[in-house]
């Protein structure tokens, strides 16, 4: 494997981590358990959307990293070709 393979695998697993992280950390749009923890854990509506914006941007990046290394991962390995040796 060569250096730039060993980059974007550790792009691709450490984003995606990251997009599951992030994702769970959005808080829930109903008035379910989520609602409840979120509103004990914050005192304001303000601080909240700040935290949200935030987190959505954090989210994004995270997306936009997972995708861009899987598809470069792709072009590095089409379909077939990864060996063993």
């Amino acid at each position: 494997m060569t250096p730039l393979v060993i980059v974007f695998l550790a792009l691709l697993f450490l984003s995606g981590i990251g997009l599951i992280i992030f994702i769970l950390m959005h808080s829930g749009k109903g008035t379910g358990i989520s609602d409840a923890i979120a509103s004990s854990m914050y005192s304001t509506q303000t601080g909240t959307s700040i935290i949200e914006k935030n987190l959505d941007r954090i989210t994004i990046i995270c997306a936009i990293v997972f995708m861009v290394s899987l598809i470069v991962l792709m072009i590095i390995f089409p379909h077939g070709t990864i060996s063993t040796n």
